[in-house]
């Protein structure tokens, strides 16, 4: 069974950084798309960023641009986000899911808090 464990959250200042990781285990294969999504309380769960398997194309939210960078580790079935300048506007749950052959699985989330 394929699960996805997301760590590397926490609480950080304002204007600091932290980096996310999220490990694949299990038998997976045939990867399309890997991505980051947050979730803040009472908010709609939307899309960080995103990374097409094996071209390594990325894709970023406008609100997080030029702060976040999405990679991954093909060897591993990991994918990092690494976030900088952080704003309290970026506190959240974190989640990271892959599009695969199955489906789209999704990890249980990183909560990542932004102090002022």
């Amino acid at each position: 069974q394929v699960r996805l464990v997301e760590s590397g959250g926490g609480l950080v200042q304002a204007g600091g950084s932290l980096r996310l990781s999220c490990a694949a285990s299990g038998i997976i294969f045939s990867i399309n798309k890997w991505g980051w999504y947050r979730q803040a309380p009472g908010k709609q769960r939307d899309l960080v960023a995103s990374i097409t398997n094996g071209d390594d194309r990325p894709n970023y939210a406008d609100s997080v641009n030029g702060r976040v960078t999405i990679s991954r580790d093909g060897a591993k079935n990991t994918v990092y986000l690494e976030m900088h300048s952080l704003k309290p506007e970026d506190t959240a749950v974190y989640y990271c899911n892959v599009d695969w052959l199955i489906g789209v699985y999704w990890g249980q989330g990183t909560q990542v808090t932004v102090s002022s």
